[in-house]
C-alpha cells in the first residue's frame, strides 16, 4: 500500500534531486523509495567458502609481511 509523504526540504535541494531522478529516468518519489530501501537494508554478509575457511588460524606466525611472501616466490621459483 503506498501512502503519501511530505517532505519539506530547501528548494534548491529539490530542484538537484529532480534534475537527478530525470537523469536516471525515475520520478523523484522512485528515487527516494529506492534510498529508503537501500537505507533500510542490513547489508548481508559475506559467505566463506568451505576451502578458505578451514585455512583460517592454520598460520600462527604473525610478523608475516609482503617481503617474507616475496622470499618465499624466490626460493621456490629461482
Amino acid at each position: 500500500m503506498q501512502t503519501k509523504l511530505t517532505l519539506r526540504l530547501e528548494s534548491e535541494l529539490i530542484e538537484l534531486a529532480k534534475a537527478h531522478a530525470k537523469e536516471q529516468g525515475k520520478s523523484l518519489s522512485q528515487v527516494v523509495a529506492d534510498y529508503f530501501m537501500i537505507f533500510t537494508t542490513k547489508p548481508k554478509k559475506s559467505k566463506i567458502s568451505p576451502i578458505t575457511q578451514s585455512l583460517i588460524g592454520v598460520i600462527k606466525i604473525k610478523d608475516l609481511d609482503e617481503n617474507d611472501y616475496k622470499k618465499h616466490l624466490e626460493k621456490k621459483y629461482l
